[in-house]
């Protein structure tokens, strides 16, 4: 009924067709592995379940609430609704400071507590590095 290149042609339309889902489906489970999800406080407070598994936090750094020891510094992260403390070991950011804005990557012992990995700090759109906001105020 066909000719042998028209079979030929469907079937290679058909092996690249194979070929584009095979590939999209594997990249899109390859990133499923490496995606860390956004959540507010509020957020976790409605969690159903908590699992070991790699989430960042974010929402603004209770004001009064950093505590600094030798090792590890302690913090508050509220979306003005909600609150989780936070312990981080590390280094943090410059931009990190009280009632500014943060994120924290790492693991969700409990509805209430966090255990960070890494702190992000946000900012606005309107910062500016000190060094150059000095520079402009001279000029």
């Amino acid at each position: 009924m066909y000719g042998r290149k028209v079979k030929l042609r469907f079937f290679f339309i058909i092996l690249f067709l194979f070929s584009l889902i095979l590939s999209v489906f594997l990249i899109l489970k390859s990133l499923e592995e490496n995606v860390v999800y956004f959540q507010s406080p509020s957020d976790i407070q409605l969690l159903e379940e908590i699992k070991y598994k790699k989430i960042r936090v974010g929402g603004m750094v209770k004001e009064n609430s950093i505590e600094v020891s030798s090792e590890k510094i302690n913090f508050i992260v509220t979306d003005f609704k909600n609150e989780i403390s936070v312990v981080y070991s590390g280094v943090v950011p410059n931009l990190f400071a009280e009632g500014k804005g943060v994120v924290a990557e790492g693991y969700l012992k409990d509805r209430s507590f966090f255990e960070a990995t890494k702190i992000l700090a946000k900012h606005d759109e309107n910062y500016m590095p000190p060094e150059v906001n000095e520079a402009l105020k001279e000029k």
